[in-house]
């Protein structure tokens, strides 16, 4: 079987095992390539703002009825509040079961800076109140220049909605912003090309700064998240798959490209513009893809929560800390909410965890120190599930509202077969 070196998964592939060479032999040099993986990144973020709220707007303008939208919105946060749910639940029970945490040498991973962690969570507001207000931007041009993506939601679903009631008149402005977001589509795909030059450089990185050896102390507990996210994608997300006639597997092997992309710069962001494009090939209707696949990104984070689960009771556990079964529900369901907070991008993770942790001062929040040398590589596992998860979450709405084609889908995929 010839390799296709033209192809973008084989690029992201061979630049990946090239960057871990480059990292365990040339650490130093490795070190330094992380800024080619942050260039990747800003370039990333620089197109989603746009993105997003085009493709909402249309999306939700094109829908007209007022009725449907509310239905498909309601249906697919119920669908993310389940989901990780589950997640949060499967992370408590196997860190439980596993007990990882039990026997750690805690000065293995050195004490470590966590003070930006610690400072960045008490200026986070966790609460509820504070959680929905913030949803609320103060001004829509600076929510678009920081990138944040609920706030650009909000405005983006408040537009769309203005859109739809005017029918016919909103026309003009509905043809201008598809056609502005196939622009910006095209510049993804500009930006694409570069990607395994990214992976190469996030991957050297990685492993030049914290080696291959030192993982080994901590390995229980990446073995434990790894097989935890395994098992998730493939008896809940599969599951959920099965039960409306689509195999996980061949999804996943669909969305390979995208998959690999996150592996090499463990953003799940990275792949977001992506994503939304390939979903619409795989036979989701665009409004779906529009709506259910931002949304996502903020409200359906499974590998996310798996992790602040487990990560949670780890600290736990290398501290001695016995936790009720009172106490873990308690943090199950501080965990409901603060998930929701967590970007998909490489650090929220741990700000998001140093806030849950600040509600329970029995866990001492200096414990993320353990975590600061493995990090990295279970925000690979984490992001890879969180894309995964939002993958499928839209597949699941579109099918349920009619708004999936099964003909597009069959093409999406045998184009894909062909190409690989």
């Amino acid at each position: 079987m010839r390799i296709n070196f033209k192809n973008l998964t084989v690029q992201v592939v061979i630049a990946i095992l090239l960057g871990i060479l480059v990292g365990h032999f040339f650490p130093a040099f490795g070190k330094e390539l992380k800024v080619i993986a942050d260039v990747f990144v800003k370039l990333i973020k620089m197109i989603i703002p746009p993105i997003v709220f085009f493709t909402i707007v249309v999306g939700i303008a094109s829908m007209g009825d007022m009725k449907k939208i509310g239905k498909i919105g309601g249906k697919a946060l119920l669908y993310f509040e389940i989901v990780t749910t589950f997640a949060l639940a499967i992370g408590l029970l196997v860190v439980n079961i596993v007990k990882p945490g039990f026997g750690i040498d805690k000065s293995a991973a050195g004490t470590g800076d966590i003070s930006k962690y610690t400072k960045a969570a008490a200026e986070s507001s966790h609460g509820f109140i504070d959680f929905v207000v913030n949803i609320i931007p103060d001004n829509v041009v600076a929510a678009m220049a920081k990138g944040e993506l609920l706030p650009i939601l909000f405005f983006a679903v408040l537009f769309g909605l203005s859109l739809a009631a005017m029918g016919q008149n909103a026309k003009p402005v509905i043809q201008l912003f598809d056609k502005l977001s196939h622009g910006f589509f095209g510049v993804v795909n500009m930006i694409m090309k570069v990607s395994p030059i990214a992976a190469f450089g996030a991957m050297s990185y990685t492993i030049g700064q914290f080696g291959i050896a030192s993982l080994f102390s901590l390995g229980k507990l990446m073995a434990s998240v790894y097989i935890t996210m395994f098992f998730f994608i493939v008896l809940v997300l599969g599951g959920i798959a099965k039960y409306y006639n689509f195999s996980i597997f061949s999804f996943i092997r669909y969305i390979r490209e995208e998959i690999l992309l996150v592996l090499g710069t463990s953003s799940s962001e990275s792949a977001l513009p992506r994503m939304m494009e390939r979903l619409e090939k795989y036979g989701c209707s665009k409004s779906v893809v529009g709506l259910v696949v931002p949304t996502g990104y903020s409200f359906n984070l499974d590998g996310t929560s798996i992790y602040l689960s487990m990560a949670a009771m780890f600290i736990a556990q290398a501290y001695g800390v016995d936790l009720s079964i009172w106490q873990q529900l308690t943090l199950l369901g501080v965990l409901m909410l603060t998930s929701k907070g967590a970007a998909g991008v490489t650090g929220s993770g741990f700000i998001t965890l140093a806030a849950t942790l600040a509600a329970f001062p029995m866990i001492p929040v200096e414990g993320i120190a353990l975590l600061l040398g493995v990090d990295r590589f279970m925000s690979e596992a984490r992001a890879i599930t969180n894309l995964i998860g939002n993958g499928v979450a839209t597949v699941v709405i579109a099918k349920t509202e009619n708004e999936f084609h099964p003909v597009h889908a069959a093409d999406g995929v045998a184009a894909e077969t062909k190409t690989a």
